[in-house]
């Protein structure tokens, strides 16, 4: 499975549906193994963060240099994994585990004010000042219970999105 210019066995199949909890079925597997091997441009067996950023989905995401540290050198097997929370099969937990992994950008297991703030910052950019995403960040922690002083877990954020659940699905092309 290493070497991208072999074809995946039957035994890979499995291994990777496997570890991804079975969010996939084989054909999407095989179209995702096509798309790794697209991106895995030296054939090393994992993609760099420079092949990442070749994507221009990825490219233009405001937090890509957050989910760069998640990704910079999967494999195939890991690469699937990644993507998995983005599955409209995934678990609720599935999806805040990522969500999470983006804003503990220490990770350290806990997100802080400071965290969240650097995540609005990224996503907002020149659109709001410090002080409009102070004001945000403190009306939400509010409204779920929190103040600026607290540090929130993975079972704080699966808490705050339990109620909402975060749309994050991607399709999958099958040829």
């Amino acid at each position: 499975m290493g070497n991208t210019s072999s074809m995946l066995t039957q035994y890979d199949i499995e291994e990777v549906q496997s570890n991804c909890h079975d969010l996939f079925e084989q054909q999407e597997i095989l179209s995702l193994y096509q798309r790794f091997c697209q991106l895995d441009r030296n054939a090393k067996g994992f993609i760099s963060a420079d092949e990442f950023l070749s994507v221009p989905e990825f490219a233009m995401n405001p937090l890509s240099q957050r989910l760069l540290k998640m990704v910079d050198g999967l494999n195939f097997k890991d690469f699937v994994a990644f993507l998995s929370a983005f599955s409209a099969k995934a678990s609720l937990r599935q999806k805040v585990e990522l969500i999470f992994k983006v804003y503990d950008s220490d990770c350290n297991g806990k997100v802080s004010s400071k965290d969240i703030m650097e995540v609005l910052r990224d996503l907002s950019g020149s659109f709001m000042s410090d002080e409009q995403r102070e004001e945000v960040l403190s009306q939400v922690l509010k409204e779920a219970g929190y103040t600026s002083d607290s540090f929130l877990t993975l079972e704080d954020f699966i808490k705050v999105f339990g109620s909402s659940g975060p749309e994050m699905n991607v399709e999958i092309p099958v040829d």
